[in-house]
């Protein structure tokens, strides 16, 4: 990269490469794959390259592209997933930061086919909703930018077919922590099922979780009421104490988060 552009983004490359650090240390890539890229402004992106391992980034692994995915700055080849980083771009114009990495648990339940909509754990349907399963398409085509395309809009974490995950937000560590709470849900589901049955939320208990969004100003995009169509929350709903699931038990618990 030049020393023009690692000066002006020293911040950003130096997030980048925390982010890859924490992908490698914790499983989430293995080799040389995963991509993390960050939007810089009108038509720039700034993207690691093709065939360097996340975990020992340096600024010459990273190039500035367009949005036609051209380089800018920077001497190496863009990954090959450019495309899907610049397709999301391109949909959602509050997006500045793109995460996609192969977490293994989360990466598991898409082969076994296996649904991460469900809803399980409270933390999952505050702030993301739940993660759908985007169809298989080969990795680095426009056709895999063109199946992520209809999830966008309510969604800021997807699990690929047979390839991973994909996570955005409104800047790096936010795309990253989505990321991490997408494999520590399917974790949790895969040791649930491994000791028993899951117990999915009650109705009355993801409604109340969706309306907590709004009374603690949550950002991002979010399902919402599709967490509540037939065949996603099973029909019987568990039975409450009078004040459990308020506004002040679940102010608490995103305190506690």
């Amino acid at each position: 990269m030049s020393a023009s552009i690692g000066g002006k983004c020293a911040g950003l490359v130096a997030d980048i490469q925390e982010i890859g650090r924490r992908l490698h240390n914790k499983g989430f890539v293995a080799a040389n794959n995963g991509t993390i890229s960050v939007r810089l402004g009108a038509d720039r992106f700034l993207i690691t390259a093709s065939g360097v391992s996340k975990g020992y980034l340096t600024a010459e692994d990273l190039v500035v592209i367009d949005g036609d995915g051209r380089v800018l700055e920077g001497e190496a080849k863009p990954s090959s997933e450019y495309r899907m980083h610049l397709g999301i771009y391109r949909e959602r114009e509050d997006v500045h930061a793109v995460v996609h990495a192969h977490p293994p648990t989360a990466t598991a339940f898409t082969v076994a086919g296996l649904s991460m909509m469900d809803p399980v754990l409270p933390e999952m349907v505050v702030f993301l909703g739940g993660v759908p399963t985007v169809p298989f398409a080969v990795p680095g085509t426009e056709d895999l930018s063109e199946k992520i395309r209809p999830y966008l809009a309510k969604h800021d974490a997807l699990l690929l077919e047979n390839n991973g995950a994909v996570t955005i937000g409104s800047q790096l560590f936010e795309a990253y922590y989505r990321m991490e709470s997408v494999e520590m849900t399917a974790q949790i589901r895969c040791i649930a099922r491994g000791l028993g049955e899951e117990r999915k939320l009650s109705r009355d208990e993801v409604r109340q979780l969706i309306a907590s969004r709004t009374a603690f100003q949550l950002t991002g995009r979010h399902p919402g009421q599709d967490l509540l169509k037939p065949g996603i929350i099973e029909p019987t709903e568990k039975s409450k104490e009078p004040g459990e699931g308020s506004p002040e038990v679940l102010g608490l618990y995103l305190d506690y988060l």
